[in-house]
């Protein structure tokens, strides 16, 4: 081996630079690369093309809460394994490396804080956890933001973000549809306002049960929303779906959602809602002294 060869190494593990893996974001829509830094501190909307990314449960907190502050509401435990299930890999391991992907312990993360002064509830599904699944905890997750909801008085805002019923579990996940579903009329009975923003993607038993029972139906832009997917359809009825078909514009303008909002407007129009709803005084006229909200039970 001569000198060349022996020394070059050395200089390459000198020059090499260290570059984390998500130091670049690649916009799904127009191949454009930009900084994460620069889209983490756009909510995780494109700059350029204004495609709305997914964002993590901790950061939609954070997006809606007045000072990025709030009370975490505690969901009861459930069997993390009930079918003991295994297919490719067994179910157990799934979870495990979803809640070290995470950080969540499942799909739904709950805060109780205050948007513009007004105590609500939000609950937030975060897809990056097996595909934001609705199983047991997920299900349990919902009926506790609820229930909270009904006991503090205040409305309840759910951000959705899945592909279904978790497999996993079987007819398990499949009983969280009709649980849901009387707990958000529990919610309605008590005549506090149920909003729900539907985000990319939401789809399957979510969207057939608790996300499409609100008062009032967000979606952020291009968000697809529906029961099966495209694809599924067009290959049962052997048609061609028209163009932009269960995106959330073609929704909107065919009268299964309310609006949709950008993700920057989203926290002024989720508070004017709430107050419209509570027949509660505008934000800007319910000017007080700051009152420190009693942590949930």
């Amino acid at each position: 081996m001569n000198w060349f060869s022996n020394v070059r190494p050395k200089i390459r593990g000198m020059l090499r630079r260290e570059v984390p893996e998500n130091l670049w974001i690649k916009c799904p829509e127009t191949g454009q690369l930009v900084f994460y830094k620069d889209v983490e501190a756009n909510q995780f909307v494109i700059p350029g093309s204004n495609y709305h990314m997914r964002m993590s449960a901790t950061a939609r907190l954070k997006s809606i809460f007045d000072n990025e502050t709030w009370f975490d509401v505690a969901v009861p435990d459930v069997p993390a394994d009930p079918l003991k299930f295994r297919d490719e890999r067994r179910y157990a391991d799934r979870l495990k490396d979803a809640r070290s992907k995470t950080g969540l312990n499942d799909a739904i993360k709950l805060g109780y804080g205050k948007l513009d002064r007004l105590p609500i509830v939000a609950g937030v599904q975060d897809f990056d956890f097996m595909g934001g699944s609705l199983g047991m905890a997920a299900g349990e997750a919902i009926i506790k933001g609820l229930t909270t909801a009904v006991e503090k008085g205040c409305p309840f805002v759910l951000f959705a973000a899945s592909g279904g019923a978790r497999m996993q579990e079987g007819i398990l996940s499949l009983m969280q549809l009709p649980r849901t579903t009387i707990a958000v009329q529990n919610l309605h009975e008590a005549r506090k306002p149920y909003i729900v923003v539907l985000s990319n993607p939401t789809t399957g038993g979510v969207t057939a049960s608790y996300a499409m029972l609100g008062d009032v139906h967000i979606a952020e832009p291009g968000a697809l929303i529906g029961f099966a997917g495209p694809r599924v359809i067009e290959q049962t009825i052997r048609e061609k779906l028209p163009e932009g078909f269960q995106r959330a514009e073609y929704l909107r303008d065919h009268g299964m959602v309310d609006m949709v909002v950008h993700r920057h407007a989203l926290r002024e129009t989720i508070s004017r809602l709430c107050r419209l709803l509570l027949k509660a005084p505008a934000a800007e006229a319910a000017e007080q002294p700051p009152v420190s909200l009693p942590a949930p039970a």
